[in-house]
């Protein structure tokens, strides 16, 4: 991030919205993340990338890593997207993983390896959008634009008393209003973090500190005793349940491991074979596989949540004859439990291979 230094104007009730919040974020605001203190867009991208729906405590250990690994945005275009999902695993939602390494690919194709300065052009790229557009052009370039993520939608809709779903287009639409009304003249980059700042640290979606936030003279959700009414919770739907058996297939002191498809739930990660729940496991790997099955052993269920829906996974230990196993083509690899580990795989999947170890499964010894 650029220079913090700010003049600071006292965070009263009659000072402007934006004058209180870049006040506050003088003395209360973070500045010692390993991504402040620069201007070099590519680093700024990475790590507005991995902050999107994830908090700064998970974020730290993967930005670091990535930095080192993939120092520039060339380093990144030319990774394998194994290598890239590799890095990312465990950290959730891996279509953000994909979407760097293609959007890498377009900056050294389109723009000479050099990150576009026009906030229009950075929202075309993969995975940004408006706002983390708005956030990277004024961390990087100090151009003036609003950001409305989910903790600033949070901050505008409680100081305005803003009614519905945030998520809802007309009510966005309502929230972008004011987030581009509230932008001050100067100092974007410093207002930009410190809006992210006061939603991420004071205005909480539980337990919000009222008495710690710059703004909350005049916060209509303080005034009318609505702040934990607002904003509007999304609408109230069934969470959907989906249950599978997942497949550890041990042959020759390895395990198979297929390619996820590119696109859905883990697009592009290795995970082990699944099954529907009351699929015969002898007879599909019989079928799929071409593998003579000689013993099939259950461990306990693991429970994983999505955003849209939960899955129960039943691991199957499978043991196979591996000679004339069909499962040599593309799309298909065998690896030691120890390589596994350091594989791209979906965060569930590394957990159960870590969990075997305490169930008696010799490999992972």
């Amino acid at each position: 991030m650029p220079d913090q230094r700010v003049v600071a104007v006292a965070p009263t009730e009659s000072a402007p919205f934006a004058a209180r919040i870049i006040a506050w974020h003088q003395q209360h605001g973070r500045h010692d993340l390993p991504w402040q203190g620069s201007r070099d867009p590519y680093r700024i991208w990475l790590s507005e990338v991995m902050l999107q729906q994830t908090q700064v405590a998970s974020v730290i250990p993967y930005y670091e890593r990535f930095m080192a690994t993939f120092a520039d945005v060339r380093a990144l275009a030319a990774a394998p997207i194994e290598r890239v999902l590799a890095l990312w695993s465990g950290l959730g939602y891996y279509r953000r993983a994909q979407h760097l390494h293609r959007a890498a690919g377009i900056i050294v194709r389109d723009f000479g390896g050099e990150f576009p300065r026009d906030v229009a052009a950075i929202a075309m790229l993969p995975g940004i959008g408006r706002s983390t557009a708005a956030a990277i052009a004024a961390f990087a370039f100090g151009t003036r634009g609003a950001i409305l993520d989910g903790n600033v939608k949070r901050v505008l809709a409680r100081h305005h008393g803003v009614e519905g779903f945030p998520g809802h287009p007309a009510v966005e639409r309502v929230l972008w209003g004011l987030a581009d009304q509230a932008l001050p003249e100067a100092e974007i980059e410093v207002y930009t973090q410190a809006m992210m700042d006061l939603g991420a640290t004071v205005c909480l979606r539980i337990r919000p500190r009222c008495d710690a936030c710059p703004v909350a003279a005049d916060c209509r959700a303080r005034i009318d005793h609505r702040v934990h009414e607002l904003p509007t919770p999304r609408p109230a739907k069934a969470i959907p349940h989906r249950a599978v058996q997942m497949l550890l297939i041990e042959a020759a002191g390895e395990v198979l491991f297929e390619k996820r498809p590119d696109t859905g739930v883990w697009g592009g990660l290795w995970s082990l074979p699944e099954l529907a729940l009351d699929a015969d496991v002898p007879t599909a790997c019989r079928v799929r596989y071409d593998a003579h099955v000689i013993s099939v052993e259950p461990f306990p269920p693991i429970e994983h949540a999505f955003t849209h829906y939960r899955l129960t996974i039943h691991p199957m230990r499978v043991t196979v004859r591996r000679p004339g196993f069909k499962a040599q083509a593309p799309g298909y690899l065998w690896l030691t439990p120890a390589d596994a580990l350091g594989a791209a795989l979906p965060a569930p999947v590394k957990r159960l291979m870590r969990a075997a170890d305490n169930l008696a499964f010799p490999l992972l010894r």
